[in-house]
């Protein structure tokens, strides 16, 4: 007998610390656990191949696997499958640079902001010839588009992914993401590609920014510079696709039947923490944020992201994985091909040396 998908949802203001607590010392301690296994990744390799954000739904998921929560506990896992990660996208707003935004020729800004809208559209179209469902279509092509995990994190909740989703859309992505490190360096060097080139590839097409930093070093210090500015440039755009996602996607209410009979599309109202972000972002960029803030609100910001993802995999059913796993696989990969492609002209187009 299986229990309802923990869909994070507003916890009713009747809720006590003594409902909450269960679920968010559950949370929390999944996330310690996957801090310690990243730790551990690193003294044994001496790099952290799947980062905590990823290892914390994979160690929730599979407790989630062999037992099923209790009511008790169900409250605070849905409470940190949704606040956490809220406040960490308003943190997220803090991390912005204009010395990077002011770095970048207009031109390959230009560029990237075209080939992620590009490859958003592209990887949607294919995910649903793939016979992918809507949403979880649109998590994977904006995962694969900006920034892997951490896209597809923030944008679910403008888009009201249900946990099943997410974790799909994250598990695959993070597979595809370590053989894109281990892989890009190859194809690099067959290509015969400059440090500024393959940097700029590496930038477009790399999910997370540590993997950009492990796919770059191959081809020398050039090519991981490039790649940071290109990668940080393309994460920016993920505060205008997630506006742009709440604006354009109907609300979860007008897709049930009698959405299905008029065809409305009601709009959302833009989400609060994408507002936050956005001044956050602002006053960063005015000079009113220190920069000495910036670092450790990026780290709170990662930390909270990481707790909601313990809780995502705490309340995932790892049959829809199982059910959507060949489609989201082919789906990931062919969308990834087409982003590589499309960084591939764009640097063609730029001649970048």
């Amino acid at each position: 007998m299986t229990i309802p998908v923990l869909h994070p949802m507003v916890i009713s203001a009747g809720a006590t610390r003594e409902r909450l607590a269960p679920g968010i010392v559950l949370s929390l301690l999944v996330t310690v656990l996957a801090y310690g296994l990243a730790e551990a990744e690193r003294v044994l390799t001496g790099r952290a191949w799947l980062e905590a954000l990823v290892l914390a739904i994979l160690c929730g998921t599979a407790l989630r696997s062999r037992w099923v929560p209790a009511r008790k506990w169900r409250a605070g896992i849905a409470f940190c499958a949704k606040y956490p990660l809220e406040i960490a996208i308003v943190l997220l707003g803090a991390s912005v640079s204009d010395t990077v935004i002011r770095a970048a020729d207009p031109a390959l800004l230009a560029g990237i902001a075209g080939v992620v809208a590009m490859a958003i559209v592209l990887g949607f179209g294919i995910g649903r010839l793939c016979g992918v469902p809507a949403r979880m279509a649109l998590l994977v092509a904006c995962g694969n588009a900006i920034c892997g995990n951490s896209a597809i994190a923030a944008i679910a909740p403008v888009i009201a992914a249900d946990d099943d989703e997410i974790a799909a859309s994250i598990a695959f992505t993070a597979l595809f993401g370590v053989a894109v490190v281990l892989g890009l360096p190859l194809l690099g060097i067959l290509l015969g590609m400059s440090g500024v080139a393959y940097g700029a590839l590496a930038g477009l097409t790399v999910y997370a920014v540590p993997q950009v930093i492990a796919a770059a070093a191959p081809l020398g210090a050039v090519a991981v510079q490039m790649g940071m500015l290109v990668k940080l440039a393309r994460v920016l755009m993920l505060g205008p696709v997630c506006l742009v996602l709440s604006l354009v996607t109907p609300s979860a209410g007008g897709e049930g039947a009698a959405g299905a009979v008029t065809g409305a599309r009601r709009p959302r109202l833009v989400p609060w923490f994408l507002v936050g972000f956005l001044l956050l972002a602002a006053c960063r960029l005015l000079g009113l944020v220190p920069v000495g803030v910036a670092a450790p609100l990026g780290d709170g910001a990662a930390f909270l992201t990481v707790i909601s993802m313990a809780a995502l995999g705490l309340g995932a059913d790892l049959r829809m994985v199982a059910r959507a796993g060949g489609r989201v696989m082919v789906t990931v990969a062919l969308s990834l091909l087409g982003l590589t492609g499309l960084g591939l002209g764009l640097i063609r187009m730029l001649h970048l040396a």
